[in-house]
């Protein structure tokens, strides 16, 4: 029998020029300035290519060539190629439960300018937070003289990825918002919307401590707890985009209620209402308090362990069970976790790699503090909005 003839398309010219173009956009974004001849090794791409290239960027004002400072290297060193901040801008959003910060982010993940507010009351409903977004966005517009030309937003809830649809955030009280919609038609550029902690994710895997990790988990703790999966590189989403639910895993039946529904959900054991009590402070303690409370436990080991015994087996527990779910060669703990004293945080981690089957396995999984401190959800919304916007500069 004769096979019919079948052809593989061949890739115009003007599309592998842009191809190669986002690439090499891509590379310095993320990894920073770095000469020709690094940016022909990364890319596999030939000297006389990386030079067009370069050259019409350059032209474009996207980046720039500058002599390095000088070193104790003989010779005439060779340029490197540096991204232009305002060649690229993008609006990054994270809407928390008790304030807002918005940023221009420029091209290479530079912070151009920011601004926050606190909600409370009649602020914190939806409408209300998207107009302020919109008028805070227009006013750092105009001080900054950029227009971004998309933006991403990050939501502590349970977000439809494909259309930044929010399905339940419930410490904000919201329901069926469709914030990416909203926003995209008063904003007039692409919005991109992601859970808070799947975006903390993308950033400390881009920007933070789980750089050059393929597998990596991000926990996250606030008023409530949740997390972001990095698998072989990228980000997991699960159907339509619901993934990282961690703080709904229930260690403990029969404990505590709580706001989903069900009991004994590791978030009541390990949130913020959580460590408060293990503090013996009252549940409601404004976040300011909790952290001078944790800093003065830091320089006495014995009296960290004592107050917080409880309340680290509860974080060992679940991160036993993350870990032996995903695998990850790394943790990230981000938000209130990070300002565990460090003798928690070593007693946690040898605890987990002793009781995680996976983590003896791999030779102990390393469990680190988020890097990025406050902005790590911010960068997150930028590098999601930045996936689109490099395709077309």
């Amino acid at each position: 029998m004769i096979r019919p003839v079948t052809s593989t398309p061949v890739a115009r010219p003007d599309e592998v020029r842009r191809h190669n173009r986002t690439t090499l956009l891509r590379l310095l974004h993320i990894g920073g300035p770095v000469t020709r001849a690094t940016l022909a090794n990364e890319l596999g791409l030939n000297r006389s290519t990386i030079k067009t290239l370069v050259d019409g960027l350059a032209e474009a004002g996207v980046v720039e060539e500058r002599v390095p400072r000088p070193g104790r290297g003989a010779g005439r060193p060779s340029l490197l190629v540096l991204p232009q901040p305002q060649a690229a801008v993008v609006l990054a959003v994270d809407i928390q439960v008790e304030h807002v910060a918005i940023a221009f982010v420029g091209l290479g993940g530079q912070i151009l300018g920011r601004n926050s507010w606190n909600l409370h009351g009649r602020n914190r409903e939806p409408g209300e937070v998207i107009t302020h977004i919109v008028e805070s966005a227009t006013v750092l517009a105009g001080d900054l003289g950029c227009i971004p030309s998309g933006a991403g937003v990050s939501v502590p809830g349970v977000v439809r990825r494909a259309d930044g649809h929010v399905h339940e955030a419930p410490n904000l009280r919201w329901t069926d918002i469709a914030l990416g919609e909203r926003l995209t038609s008063v904003l007039r550029v692409p919005v991109l919307v992601g859970n808070d902690a799947e975006l903390g994710a993308v950033a400390e895997h881009l920007r933070g401590s789980a750089r050059g990790s393929s597998d990596a988990v991000y926990v996250s703790a606030d008023v409530g707890v949740g997390g972001g999966v990095i698998a072989e590189g990228s980000s997991l989403r699960g159907a339509a985009g619901y993934v990282g639910e961690f703080g709904h895993m229930v260690i403990r039946p029969g404990g505590r209620g709580c706001y989903c529904g069900s009991s004994g959900c590791w978030e009541t054991e390990v949130g913020e209402a959580a460590l408060c009590r293990a503090l013996g402070l009252p549940e409601d303690t404004p976040r300011g308090a909790i952290l001078v409370e944790l800093k003065e436990l830091a320089p006495d080991p014995e009296a960290a362990a004592r107050r917080l015994a409880e309340f680290s087996e509860w974080l060992t527990l679940g991160l036993v069970n993350v870990v032996n779910l995903l695998g990850p060669q790394l943790v990230v703990l981000g938000d209130l976790f990070t300002m565990l004293p460090p003798s928690v945080l070593d007693t946690v981690t040898a605890a987990v790699r002793r009781r995680s089957l996976v983590s003896r396995a791999v030779g102990g999984t390393e469990i680190v503090p988020s890097s990025l401190g406050a902005d790590v959800k911010l960068l997150g919304a930028a590098e999601v909005a930045f996936e689109q916007v490099l395709d077309t500069v």
